[in-house]
Parts: C-alpha cells; structure tokens; sequence
C-alpha cells in the first residue's frame, strides 16, 4: 500500500501511460466495428465520465492511489460496453431502417430500444457497489466511490453523451456533402 516517492511517480506515470494506450486502442477498435464517428462518440463519453469521477473526487479532496486509477479503467470497461450495446442497436437500425427515417428518429429510436437493457443493468451493478460502499469498509471505500460515481456517469453518458455526438458528426458530415452538391 505505501511506497516511496520514486516509485509512486513511476506508477503514476505507468497508470496514465496505461489509459492513453488503452484509449488508442478503443479508438482502433471501434473505428474497425462501426466507423470513426462511433469511436469519437465513445471517446468523448469515456472521458467525460473519467473527468466527472475525477472532479468529484477532487472536490472531495479523495486521494487519487493506484486503486483508484484501477477503478477508472474499470469504469471505463463498463461505460464502453454500455455505448457500444446502444451503439450495436444504432447499427442493426441503419441496416434495417435505412433511407426510411430520419437519422436523428433512428437513433431515438435505437435508443429507447436498448434503453430498459441498460437501466437494468446499471441498477444491478449499482447495487452491488453501493454494497460494497457501505459494508466494505475502510480499504475499499475509495474504490467502491468512485464506481458508484462511474456507473451513474457512465449510464447517462452512453445515451445522453455518445449517440449524441454521432448525431451532430451525422448532421455536420451531411451539411458538407450539401454544399459540395451545390456548388
């Protein structure tokens, strides 16, 4: 639990080295499985819930320890497989609804598709942390913190953060094919 100085920084600096990397590689991943849009829409949402967890516990004054930089990754992980659920729902809809809604309604709708899915289960998982935060005790109530935090975030920032940044990419993308048809 407790080291020395030198060797804190190096983890501190082997625990961000990890994130970046890890980030470069969902980008690879999801630009690989859906198209660049998808990833961008999903690596804005994960940074937005890793900087909410993060200024909470700032504000806090939480200790930021190696556990906790396990605990981002993780809510990472969890917030990632909750986008790409709403986001597999988006794909199947432009396969089926294609050119016969709007782009905006099929995502609504891939949305509301998936929605009782993902209530579940971040509820369930909710509960468990929330478990964990009360009767964990003192060694991991840090932890179990901050993926109660990330669960909440990582929830609301699949639909309400990652399917609308594809949107406005969709909207920005189709404005530039109009102007290059008209002119």
């Amino acid at each position: 639990d407790k080291v020395g100085p030198k060797i804190g920084n190096e983890l501190k600096s082997a625990a961000l080295w990890a994130i970046v990397i890890a980030m470069f590689f969902i980008i690879l991943y999801l630009t690989i499985r859906f198209e660049f849009k998808f990833a961008i829409g999903a690596i804005v949402a994960l940074a937005h819930d890793v900087l909410i967890t993060l200024g909470i516990f700032s504000l806090m004054n939480y200790e930021i320890s190696l556990s906790i930089i396990g605990a981002f990754l993780t809510i990472i992980g969890y917030s990632l497989n909750d986008t790409i659920v709403v986001y597999d729902r988006i794909r199947e809809n432009i396969k089926k609804l294609k050119n016969t809604v709007a782009y905006d309604e099929m995502i609504n709708r891939s949305i509301n598709e998936s929605l009782s899915r993902t209530v579940v289960t971040s509820m369930t998982t909710l509960f468990v942390v929330v478990i964990l935060l009360l009767m964990g005790g003192d060694v991991i109530h840090n932890f179990a913190f901050a993926l109660t935090v990330g669960v909440i975030v990582g929830t609301y920032s699949s639909v309400y953060i990652a399917s609308p940044v594809v949107l406005e990419w969709q909207k920005r993308s189709h404005r530039k094919e109009l102007l290059k048809k008209k002119n």
